[in-house]
């Protein structure tokens, strides 16, 4: 699956600039993260359509593991979290989120096709505690994301997710009762 939905195309200096549903992406831009990335969002690179995809091949009761998997893996990671880990790891947050009360729908085209089943409530924190590790020092993809122009979107967006899957609560301050 990977592309899917993208089309390569010789340009006029020999390099190739890709389409994608009809958006031409700036080659610049594609240099800046990587091939195969065309956005910010969790679905926008080929190794998460690639996860999606895998998301759909497998059985319906397989898929909450492969989920589960993906952030384990993250949250596991030895010394620097390697970048195609991290992006399933923020795909597969972004479908826990989208259960989520103020989640956001997974609606892209590059996202599962294939009906997800409600997600365990414990991995709500597993996919937060792997966003952390994602945005953390050592994480080639936040590296890899940093030195673009759209490094502050991505981490807000990253961000966003967090926020969703495990959010702050404000300390109550005000007394339940007088002592």
């Amino acid at each position: 699956m990977s592309g899917a939905g993208a089309v390569g195309r010789p340009t006029t200096r020999g390099a190739v600039s890709l389409s994608v549903t009809g958006a031409r992406i700036p080659e610049r831009q594609r240099e800046e993260i990587g091939m195969g990335t065309w956005g910010i969002g969790p679905f926008e690179d080929d190794t998460a359509a690639d996860f999606a995809g895998d998301l759909d091949e497998a059985e319906p009761d397989e898929r909450e593991k492969l989920v589960r998997r993906a952030l384990l893996r993250t949250v596991e990671a030895q010394d620097s979290l390697d970048a195609s880990e991290a992006v399933e790891a923020v795909a597969a947050a972004a479908l826990i989120a989208a259960q989520c009360p103020n989640g956001e729908p997974v609606t892209t085209g590059f996202g599962p096709h294939e009906a997800l089943p409600t997600f365990a409530t414990d991995l709500r924190t597993l996919a937060a505690e792997a966003l952390g590790r994602v945005l953390a020092a050592e994480s080639e993809l936040a590296e890899l994301w940093d030195d673009t122009r759209d490094g502050p979107r991505w981490r807000r967006s990253v961000g966003h997710l967090r926020e969703v899957l495990a959010p702050r609560t404000e300390p109550q301050e005000d007394a339940l009762f007088e002592l």
